[in-house]
């Protein structure tokens, strides 16, 4: 048996332990929520994490390109990025992956047995962090920049509201942003 066997084995013990690592970065009430609604849609945040985590233990053990991760970790950074997480708190869940291996492979005492293979499996979750860290950036930047245009748009209302900027509707947006820009 190869640790791609040995995971596939242990799949489900590897998910609730990794997901419970997870959960462990959330508020208490927070926590029990997503542990106990299991409703997809009463609780699609914890659908999503657990979606995109077994398509991310599935492409690890199939020994995939770190290119086809992509769409499994997306489903759990988006979240991620949104939420009040540091980077550290928000991609730690990637690298705790391997002490859940690691553990699963002490309680059967096999450890040892799998050095090379789970050398590459390391390798293969540092490759998933690094591009996490690229997923994770690009969404806080999304997020940074639909914050940015808020904030415009509510100096924009005010100035309207204390008429000191011009209604017409003729102008166009472009120059409105413009208008703005100069203001903020």
């Amino acid at each position: 048996m190869n640790l791609t066997d040995f995971l596939e084995q242990k799949r489900a013990a590897i998910l609730d332990r990794w997901f419970d690592i997870i959960l462990q970065t959330y508020p208490e009430d927070t926590r029990r929520f997503l542990k106990r609604q299991k409703n997809r849609f009463a609780n699609p945040v914890a659908h999503e994490i657990i979606t995109g985590m077994e398509g991310l233990l599935d492409q690890l053990a199939s020994g995939s390109e770190a290119e086809e991760f992509s769409p499994f970790l997306d489903k759990v950074i988006r979240i991620r990025a949104v939420q009040e997480f540091s980077p550290s708190e928000a991609l730690g869940f990637i690298f705790a992956l391997k002490d859940v291996v690691r553990a699963e492979l002490s309680k059967e005492g096999q450890e040892e047995r799998y050095g090379t293979d789970l050398s590459d499996f390391d390798r293969s979750i540092d490759e998933v962090g690094l591009l996490s860290l690229d997923l994770y950036t690009k969404c806080r930047e999304k997020v940074y920049e639909l914050r940015i245009k808020e904030v415009k748009n509510q100096v924009g209302r005010l100035l309207e509201k204390a008429d000191l900027i011009c209604k017409n509707p003729e102008i166009s947006d472009d120059l409105r942003d413009i208008n703005l820009d100069l203001v903020t």
